[in-house]
């Protein structure tokens, strides 16, 4: 540590980062005895994310304390290596942010294998362009205040303000979409018209047609829906500000 201090005065030593290292020189093995960056190394998680929150304090983890990670007892650690240059993405534990993600999130990396999923497994996205795992002041650590406000920073056209609007659509984009991955088109929560008929049962038209069986695939495939769908009429499905548009038509 000396040696290090004397080549270079601004090299950070390891003591800079694990404390006071004299008792740890002399029983290598004593738990306790320099601050370990491991769940079983003898330090509270608390005192390691202390550690790190000495130097990298502010900006995105001003919500860390409280935030789910930190409720669930995670360190530093367990998702940054500073000791070994696995990826050039704020010295994570995988070659990624998303791969390290992963490590525990395994249920929403096998959403991505769905037939429509966000473009993350071909590397336009990764997890923090629309998370912050260092926390946030919502309970799904998304970057801005609502699901909505997260989605219309890549599809602002969607925003509006609309003069017909598709109450659904306003209140949240998770009504209709799944977000990570679907094996619907559009990452689609369900078909169509199966989708639009949970809220539009018995409106406007007759919907007794669109039924499984009616459907191109069904038992009793009806002509009338070969190839249709609600949107084939009901385009702006999002919202319209065209006068002829209070029933989404255009």
């Amino acid at each position: 540590m000396q040696v290090a201090l004397a080549a270079n005065p601004n090299t950070a030593t390891c003591e800079a980062c694990h404390g006071p290292g004299s008792v740890h020189a002399a029983n290598p093995t004593q738990k306790g005895s320099i601050i370990a960056y491991t769940h079983d190394g003898g330090t509270p998680v608390a005192n390691q994310t202390e550690s790190c929150l000495g130097c990298h304090s502010g900006g995105p983890r001003d919500a860390w304390l409280g935030s789910v990670h930190q409720r669930n007892d995670l360190s530093c650690s367990d998702c940054h290596n500073p000791m070994v240059k696995f990826s050039a993405e704020g010295l994570t534990a995988k070659q990624s942010v998303s791969e390290t993600c992963a490590t525990c999130h395994k249920d929403i990396r096998q959403q991505f294998n769905r037939r429509s999923h966000m473009p993350l497994p071909e590397g336009a996205i990764s997890c923090v362009d629309c998370h912050n795992p260092h926390g946030t002041l919502n309970p799904t650590l998304l970057k801005t205040d609502t699901v909505n406000e997260t989605c219309y920073q890549c599809h602002a056209e969607k925003r509006g303000p609309f003069l017909f609007e598709h109450a659904p659509v306003r209140e949240s984009c998770l009504n209709c979409h799944q977000v990570h991955g679907s094996n619907q088109h559009a990452l689609l929560v369900a078909p169509i018209p199966m989708l639009c008929q949970q809220c539009h049962s018995h409106t406007r038209h007759p919907n007794d047609l669109q039924t499984e069986s009616s459907l191109g695939n069904g038992l009793t495939a009806d002509e009338r829906l070969m190839g249709r769908g609600c949107i084939t009429c009901h385009a702006q499905v999002h919202g319209s500000n065209h006068p002829s548009g209070p029933r989404l038509h255009k």
